[in-house]
């Protein structure tokens, strides 16, 4: 619980004609409304607020007084009430108020000064303590993709988050692309990055995806690293990325801050959050193929993203029908995974912990993978060379998966790996061999229940830095491509067949869904790098037990 420090201004305001004892700190704004009576009654509790300083959005001199919005007459008595009052005795404070479901809404209050001089020492006093805040952005970039999800985009940018921008003081950049990776080849080439406190992109987990791409692909360049070498530790970003969710899924804003709202997530951006974000990156051979920040699935998860590739004409209802055909065809695919154990972390994939604000588990793994990477750079010696750490396992699989954040979504409340990190610098490598359909659905069924999801016999997972995976009939092929399956292209159901994979009616390989692009290899070297990136968010917040209790004036 935070509690005022040394204060820095107190007066008595009025709110709404009633007395308060309002304080300033450089932590906290407080009013607590005045009591006529000594007495203490304990059935009336006492009106107090609280607000963290670093949860004020603005304050402004109020231009009008409300009395003048009230209906006029033209009467003499009031024309003398108007001109005997000074418009800018009365300042407006806009503030963070939390709401259910981890969503944030911006609340203000006006405070009534007895004179302009104490008004003008208010509003001066909070803008000062606003500006010594370093965290806050000033100057976004802002890209808005106006065709993805419902493309509503640019509406929801404009009507929701762009008035935020502009009560904040914050001036933006705005770019709304027109094509697919026109954010990533700006920021790849022309952006002037030195301009701005962070990017913001409008739209959904791809146009996620490509800010990272452009926003990552820069800072190696710039730091003289190789993006095309597995083997490098990538410079981090010092750019933060802000989201606003205009998208189908919005995955990572679901992992990040708790919520798909976009006001939410404008004024995470406004006060300064941020939330370090690990990046595994994705090559084949000493080729770079793809960054991925939420999911990299084989075998189920890459087939229904192939499969619905095929079928955008259906909208969002083509990964329900293509869920429902990869369920009824029932693929399994044969292969290698070999995976480097993630050794010395504090945590499990199966443990009842979940990554919240302020996670002691990324901050202990992540300071322990920062730690390693010096030792790295200082040995010159990779995961590769040390090679009896790495374990192999090969097999007959359903699907594998690598989830680095829990996944979670509407659909899916607690993801796929559900005490996933977002900054402990691992991924969960999860293995779904050889089942019946039935064992299989009730997998799938453990997405949206309470159940362990790894309690079953035919699943195993592993914590992992880093993996490596050649499907069983391409070992031999380092240069094998994906055709996504050309000649079936025709039909509606694929005939179930699955035990006899050289018929024809099951493909030999599947392909890899990673965050919701499919790559164009199947043999890939996938490799953590912690803390890559930073967003404007802070983790999805616990709700306290006793809300009174987050109150200092409660107490």
């Amino acid at each position: 619980m935070e509690r005022p420090g040394r204060l820095l201004l107190q007066s008595e305001l009025r709110v709404r004609n009633a007395a308060y004892d309002v304080s300033l700190s450089r932590s906290l704004l407080i009013w607590k409304r005045r009591t006529s009576s000594p007495v203490y009654h304990p059935f009336r509790p006492s009106v107090c607020h609280s607000v963290p300083v670093s949860e004020i959005i603005s304050v402004r001199e109020e231009e009008e007084e409300n009395g003048s919005r009230q209906r006029d007459d033209g009467s003499w008595k009031k024309i003398r009430e108007r001109e005997g009052k000074d418009c800018r005795q009365a300042f407006t404070v806009l503030y963070v108020e939390r709401c259910r479901q981890h969503r944030w809404r911006c609340a203000e209050v006006t405070f009534t000064c007895s004179d302009e001089a104490v008004c003008q020492h208010w509003v001066s006093s909070i803008r000062e303590q606003l500006a010594s805040n370093t965290s806050r952005p000033k100057h976004l970039l802002v890209y808005i993709n106006p065709y993805g999800g419902k493309r509503q985009g640019k509406r929801i940018y404009e009507q929701k988050v762009a008035p935020l921008f502009t009560q904040a003081g914050i001036s933006t950049s705005v770019i709304v692309t027109e094509y697919a990776n026109h954010a990533r080849d700006h920021l790849k080439m022309e952006a002037e990055l030195k301009k701005f406190d962070g990017v913001v992109c409008v739209g959904g987990d791809g146009m996620f995806s490509e800010i990272i791409h452009g926003l990552i692909w820069r800072t190696q360049i710039d730091c003289g690293v190789d993006p095309n070498s597995p083997e490098e530790a990538l410079s981090p970003c010092s750019l933060r990325i802000g989201i606003i969710p205009a998208g189908s899924t919005d995955c990572i804003c679901f992992a990040s801050v708790g919520t798909n709202d976009p006001v939410t997530s404008a004024l995470h951006i406004i006060v300064g959050d941020s939330q370090p974000l690990d990046v595994c990156s994705v090559h084949h051979n000493m080729m770079f193929l793809r960054y991925s920040v939420s999911l990299l699935g084989y075998g189920f998860y890459g087939d229904v993203l192939s499969d619905s590739e095929r079928k955008r004409w259906m909208g969002p209802a083509r990964y329900d029908f293509s869920g429902l055909k990869m369920f009824l065809t029932h693929h399994y695919y044969e292969g290698t995974v070999s995976y480097l154990p993630a050794k010395g972390i504090i945590g499990t994939p199966r443990d009842a912990t979940r990554c919240r604000s302020g996670c002691v588990i990324c901050q202990h793994n992540g300071q322990l993978n920062s730690e390693r990477s010096e030792k790295y750079e200082m040995d010159e010696a990779s995961d590769s060379e040390s090679s009896g750490e790495w374990r192999t396992i090969r097999g007959k699989f359903l699907a594998i998966n690598a989830a680095s954040m829990s996944c979670a979504c509407p659909r899916s409340p607690k993801g796929l790996s559900p005490a996933a990190h977002l900054a402990d610098g691992t991924t969960d490598l999860i293995l779904v061999r050889k089942c019946s359909r039935f064992n299989f659905l009730r997998h799938l069924l453990r997405h949206t229940s309470k159940d362990d999801q790894f309690d079953l016999t035919f699943i195993e997972v592993h914590r992992v830095r880093r993996f490596r995976f050649m499907p069983r009939h391409c070992q031999s092929d380092s240069d094998l491509e994906l055709d996504l399956h050309e000649n079936s292209k025709r039909q509606i159901f694929s005939q179930i067949c699955k035990d006899h994979p050289a018929c024809g009616c099951a493909p030999a390989y599947s392909s890899w869904n990673c965050d919701g692009e499919i790559l164009t290899h199947t043999g890939i070297d996938v490799r953590v790098h912690g803390q890559l990136i930073k967003l404007f968010a802070r983790g999805i917040e616990e709700l306290p037990v006793f809300e009174d209790l987050s109150n200092p004036c409660a107490i």
